[in-house]
């Protein structure tokens, strides 16, 4: 397939323009505000409330990052993007960072020349129907109208999914999950495809979310995490580690409540080299040595996050499943702080 006049321009401005953006840790500090692109309305991962304050798990990782940088977590300003936009945004330097359901994959990583330096969530795109459409398998939507977001890698599996299964469809494309939920709500689609994670957060802001059934097939492969422009590779480290810190703290039980009885009373190396009370580690990238503390601290380690934004306990309802800690047979695995 021919590649687009959208994907060839953005991939000469990047090339162009990739040098310029070195430097991006220095410039976030000159500007005291850390730029981060951000869901425009994901319930639980990344949306405004009624004043217009953002919340959520990517939101936090975001957070973590401006503590890291600035010493203070609130010193972020979150950008709304929609699938279409977030990558145009992100290399023409409108934000520092993506941090919203993004998934990694090969062209995006070279083709656009971003970096995604971690996985903060590993998830799969699966389908919702509604429970009275008597489907329980996705198998058995020949035929069926499906809500679909333009711009996302959504848009392929699901033409692979129907080819594969020798089946077909009828695409109703849409900017974002808010109106996707809002189409699929009103009957314009038979069926709303996103990741599962997504489907979980556009099922619980529904009137009656047990109306809703999410299908069991995940059909793709969807690690989602923070994506950062090629050429400036201590940025990429600021925010890699910085993630890898909320991991470290799980591992360790450290938690926003008891990191200064751990900072005061350890006698782990590794934990003082996470905290700053050993070692040079932040200044080796150019932070403060307590950038790890200043993280945690402000947002809680992994485990609080996840839980406290889309656990099993919120309306969103995600068990950690892939994403616990590799210890608890997951697949979140951070190098050590050494």
């Amino acid at each position: 397939m021919k590649k687009s006049v959208f994907l060839s321009t953005l991939v000469a401005t990047t090339v162009l323009t990739g040098a310029a953006f070195a430097g991006t840790v220095d410039d976030i500090k000159a500007r005291g505000e850390l730029i981060c692109g951000a869901n425009n309305g994901l319930t639980g991962f990344g949306a405004p409330d009624a004043s217009g304050a953002y919340a959520g798990f990517d939101v936090d990782l975001c957070k973590a990052i401006a503590a890291a940088v600035l010493g203070d977590a609130s010193k972020v300003k979150f950008v709304p993007t929609t699938g279409e936009t977030r990558f145009t945004a992100l290399a023409s330097g409108e934000v520092d960072l993506l941090v919203r359901n993004s998934t990694w994959t090969f062209s995006r990583d070279n083709d656009l020349k971003f970096d995604f330096v971690a996985v903060n969530y590993y998830d799969g795109q699966g389908f919702m129907v509604k429970k009275d459409l008597g489907v329980s398998s996705a198998k058995e939507l020949d035929g069926a109208t499906v809500c679909i977001q333009t711009g996302t890698t959504t848009e392929l599996n699901l033409a692979d999914f129907f080819k594969q299964n020798n089946i077909s469809y009828t695409p109703v494309t849409v900017a974002d999950d808010a109106e996707a939920q809002r189409q699929y709500e009103s009957g314009a689609c038979d069926a709303f495809t996103t990741d599962a994670s997504g489907l979980a957060s556009n099922r619980a802001a529904m009137a009656d979310p047990s109306a809703h059934v999410i299908l069991p097939e995940i059909i793709s492969k969807e690690p989602l995490g923070p994506v950062v422009r090629h050429g400036d590779n201590n940025w990429g480290d600021v925010v890699r580690w910085t993630y890898f810190a909320l991991l470290i703290a799980e591992e360790k039980g450290i938690t926003k409540a008891n990191i200064d009885e751990v900072m005061a009373s350890t006698t782990d190396p590794e934990v003082k080299r996470l905290l700053g009370t050993e070692g040079e580690m932040g200044a080796m990238m150019g932070v403060d040595n307590a950038w790890a503390y200043n993280a945690i601290k402000a947002v809680g380690n992994y485990g609080e996050i996840f839980e406290a934004n889309i656990g099993t306990a919120t309306p969103i309802g995600l068990a950690r499943g892939l994403n616990a800690l590799w210890s608890q047979g997951g697949l979140q695995y951070a190098p050590p702080i050494r």
